[in-house]
């Protein structure tokens, strides 16, 4: 069975972001000026080998997440740094939205069943990892409904003070077992968990 991964960019005392804040504050660009090291852009390449599903909610979308990785997949079509634009654009695209009744952008499928079932159809399919984007709301969706089975956690080196937390929906405490923490030269820590128990 196919696992779904949550990608969250989180600053060092646990926040995703703060209410009406743009996320200035992650290292987080991927133009032409982007903060990564060369170690770190390694890393997210090897990721995107591994995944061929995306989901996305309809806020990140909107925001222009597909119009920024066909730009920069456009842009840079030869480069090995950014190889993995031209995989996200390549990638299935599955958007969630209980506004939209079909999908604007031809690069993206809208989900027609509901989050658990289209979750859980998509695992049983063949194919590579499935990964998970779209901000606060989204992930906290995910969480609630235990359809997570990997969480990896790009912490940026700032502190919040306060903010979101996508697991603030969680009525119950929830323990992770470590498998991966891997710090780099910009000040990131990407560090990996899998609820505990859970079968890898």
């Amino acid at each position: 069975m196919r696992k779904l991964i949550l990608q969250m960019q989180v600053s060092v005392d646990g926040y995703v972001g703060q209410a009406g804040r743009e996320p200035g504050w992650q290292l987080w660009d991927w133009g032409d000026k982007c903060p990564w090291d060369e170690k770190l852009r390694a890393e997210f390449n090897r990721f995107f080998e591994e995944a061929d599903t995306i989901l996305l909610s309809r806020k990140i979308v909107e925001g222009g997440y597909i119009d920024h990785w066909s730009e920069t997949a456009r842009k840079h079509p030869r480069a090995a740094t950014f190889a993995f634009a031209q995989r996200i654009m390549d990638a299935r695209k599955i958007i969630f939205s209980n506004i939209l009744k079909a999908s604007p952008w031809p690069e993206a499928e809208l989900a027609y069943k509901p989050l658990v079932e289209e979750v859980d159809y998509l695992k049983a399919q063949p194919g590579k990892n499935i990964v998970a984007f779209g901000g606060a709301g989204f992930a906290s969706s995910l969480i609630t409904a235990d359809l997570i089975d990997e969480f990896q956690f790009y912490t940026n080196p700032i502190a919040l003070h306060e903010g979101i937390s996508i697991f603030a929906k969680k009525s119950v405490d929830q323990d992770f077992e470590l498998i991966g923490s891997n710090p780099y030269a910009c000040g990131m820590v990407v560090t990996k968990y899998v609820p505990r128990g859970c079968v890898r």
